[in-house]
């Protein structure tokens, strides 16, 4: 684990549709000029990161990051930027390399990309990929990428693009710039991949105990030193909400929880959302809702466990109003994180679990 100052803490986003403060949703211009506010917002507080996701849904506003990023580029100071993740099994990695290149120029060095195989397919057919080659093209992609970042001029052909002979492709990057991670959601093939191409673990841990990817990460380690890597950081992502009492956070997720994993249950064939599982991830899972006071020790705790160099908190679930999703960027980055920092400097302690939620009946 990195020392409790050099931990990176980011928010990440899927820019959903929300609601208004009189419940009526928000048209979609809206929600992406709310989320340029938001990371403005994550930069005064002191936030390390703002990350955003790829998706191609009617729910979601995310499918353009990097124009996105690029005009938080321009409102902001010091606030990294990156996505959470960029699909590359779908995308053209030397678009990728230029598109986030050019971020890197613009934000004066701070860009960041999170590479993942991704868990919904709408982009598949949208592009026109087969799920049939879902494996081969990341792997077949992320090597293009990775030669795009370390060894131009590049000369590379497979079977998902036009070959490429002793090709440079621009802007140029400096030394060290635009770090990449492999984002993984469970598969110990893909894991073995990160570390393969000597790249940091981005785990997305989004339900049970952040204990069942302690596997993974030995896993990850012990193929880091097969394939002659020094160490590299391990990350996590996580949902969750902050908000000034853990009955105030549990009262404004809920619904938009529920109302989200009801439609995935449907789409997905998961078991429908209760009070009760939701209260129990909040507990015992990798549920960050709550107040600072019960976010931070449960955070700390995570990071200890797994020895993480950096958590990204997906910082609200639905459709939650631009106006709270704002009250909770603020308290996370104001109060959430110098707690967690301060927590992983003083011997640990056991989280504090959220007692009064608990009391509602389902």
């Amino acid at each position: 684990m990195s020392s409790a100052q050099d931990i990176e803490f980011g928010l990440d986003s899927f820019v959903p549709l929300s609601l208004d403060e009189a419940g009526h949703e928000l048209r979609g211009d809206v929600v992406i000029r709310n989320t340029v506010e938001e990371a403005v917002l994550a930069d005064s507080v002191g936030i390390d990161s703002f990350n955003i996701a790829e998706h191609y849904r009617s729910d979601m506003m995310d499918s353009a990051a990097s124009i996105i990023l690029a005009t938080i580029a321009g409102r902001t100071k010091r606030i990294r930027l990156g996505t959470a993740v960029t699909v590359l099994s779908t995308q053209d990695p030397v678009r990728v390399y230029t598109e986030f290149a050019t971020l890197d120029a613009v934000s004066n060095g701070r860009a960041q990309l999170v590479a993942g195989r991704g868990s919904l397919i709408e982009s598949f057919p949208l592009f026109g990929y087969r799920l049939n080659d879902y494996e081969d093209l990341f792997e077949e992609k992320l090597d293009l990428l990775m030669r795009l970042l370390r060894d131009q001029p590049v000369t590379w052909s497979g079977t998902a693009r036009s070959p490429l002979t002793d090709q440079s492709v621009s802007p140029p990057l400096a030394e060290g710039h635009l770090p990449t991670w492999v984002g993984v959601g469970g598969s110990p093939q893909s894991v073995i991949r990160a570390a393969r191409y000597g790249l940091p673990l981005m785990l997305a841990i989004i339900g049970g105990h952040p204990s069942r990817f302690a596997p993974h990460i030995e896993l990850y380690k012990r193929a880091l030193v097969e394939y002659g890597h020094a160490p590299l950081p391990i990350g996590m992502h996580s949902p969750g909400f902050v908000a000034k009492t853990d009955e105030e956070a549990v009262d404004i997720q809920w619904p938009y929880w529920e109302e989200t994993l009801e439609a995935q249950s449907r789409e997905r064939g998961w078991a429908r959302p209760t009070m009760t599982n939701f209260r129990a991830e909040i507990a015992g899972g990798s549920l960050y809702v709550g107040s600072p006071e019960t976010v931070a020790p449960k955070l700390a705790a995570a990071i200890r466990l797994l020895g993480l160099s950096r958590f990204d908190l997906a910082y609200a679930t639905g459709r939650v109003p631009h106006e709270q999703r704002m009250a909770a960027i603020e308290l996370y980055g104001r109060e959430v994180i110098p707690r967690v920092r301060q927590l992983l400097e003083d011997p640990p302690v056991q989280p504090k679990e959220m007692e009064k939620p608990w009391q509602a009946s389902n």
